[in-house]
């Protein structure tokens, strides 16, 4: 393996270690969560993690850390949303939620990575964002009026989005401004320390 592949690798020791770090916050950060009168998906800390994830490490490293804290809740420890775990949560009603935490680091990271200017993180963080949403109303909706016979109507869909996205809306982009404060004094710092490199952005 040459330098520059060196490098890129997510598989390098310092990188390992910091993505190791990184699922380790996720798993203190995402079972800390508050329930909604009414509503079935709870507020949770866990997109302020994963938003920290994708920008920090990037998009590689930044899925594989939220890879690896879904592998640790799915063999039963209590990391997901109120200190629950198990494969009966992945595939419970906010299953797609945890499972859309990947193509949201993935994309929180990748949009950064590709323009490299500071407005790109936030709007990385909402692209993640929305692929989570995607995720997670779409199994919400087999989890609950699929799976109950009844047929997917426009009212059936309107209504999942209503439950699972319109509330958290204002909430993510809280986090969504949080955590971009966060990264962007982080991520040159620790790319210099991982790949021996980092530029600011612009």
């Amino acid at each position: 393996m040459n330098t520059t592949e060196q490098k890129n690798s997510i598989f390098t020791l310092r990188s390992m270690i910091f993505t190791a770090i990184m699922a380790a916050i996720i798993c203190v950060c995402a079972p800390f969560s508050i329930p909604v009168p009414g509503l079935l998906v709870p507020i949770s800390l866990a997109t302020f993690a994963v938003y920290l994830a994708g920008g920090v490490l990037g998009a590689k490293r930044g899925a594989l850390a939220v890879l690896v804290y879904i592998l640790i809740g799915a063999v039963g420890l209590p990391v997901f949303s109120g200190f629950s775990g198990g494969l009966a949560k992945l595939f419970g009603v906010t299953g797609g939620y945890i499972i859309g935490y990947i193509p949201c680091a993935l994309l929180s990271g990748l949009i950064f990575e590709r323009v490299k200017k500071a407005w790109a993180l936030p709007l990385g963080m909402a692209a993640g964002t929305a692929a989570c949403y995607i995720f997670g109303t779409a199994w919400f909706l087999v989890s609950t009026t699929l799976a109950a016979g009844q047929p997917l109507t426009g009212a059936a869909v309107a209504a999942a989005v209503m439950n699972c996205v319109v509330p958290f809306l204002v909430g993510d982009a809280i986090k969504i401004a949080a955590a971009t404060s966060v990264t962007l004094p982080l991520k040159s710092e620790l790319d210099r320390i991982i790949n021996g490199s980092g530029k600011k952005a612009q």
